[in-house]
């Protein structure tokens, strides 16, 4: 709440009316876009989807970084190890995103097809962690 790295992703909790839920008991992972990567987007998305009638699509997509549990990166390197080179993280809202390893680093690849990198990994919480990624990742 407080990064200024992530204004865009705090004001759209707050539309979507995700701040208590997201303060809840946890544990989980939050994948969190930066301000950069809600730029992106294409000009006038995030405007849109911050309107009251497209709340059911914002929580949709915000929800959509998150994964019950605290997982650190160690963690996901070990699930992609495991998986022969694959993990396949459950969102909460029910998505799925795949993640893999590029170069040493843990690429997120959203069911569209984007990707997104972590960027700075492992900001602990009190009921999770935060893993900062570069690109907004999309639902199908």
């Amino acid at each position: 709440m407080n990064s200024q790295d992530h204004t865009t992703l705090v004001a759209a909790i707050q539309a979507a009316g995700l701040v208590s839920t997201l303060e809840g008991p946890g544990p989980f992972t939050v994948f969190a876009p930066t301000n950069e990567a809600f730029a992106k987007l294409p000009t006038g998305t995030v405007d849109t989807l911050v309107k009251p009638e497209n709340k059911d699509t914002l929580t949709k997509i915000l929800t959509y970084h998150v994964v019950s549990g605290r997982l650190s990166t160690n963690d996901i390197k070990k699930m992609i190890k495991a998986g022969k080179d694959t993990a396949h993280l459950s969102a909460v809202s029910g998505g799925t995103i795949t993640a893999t390893m590029q170069g040493g680093k843990i690429v997120l690849t959203d069911e569209k097809g984007g990707t997104a990198m972590i960027t700075i990994a492992n900001v602990y919480q009190s009921n999770g962690v935060i893993q900062v990624i570069d690109s907004v990742l999309m639902p199908s």
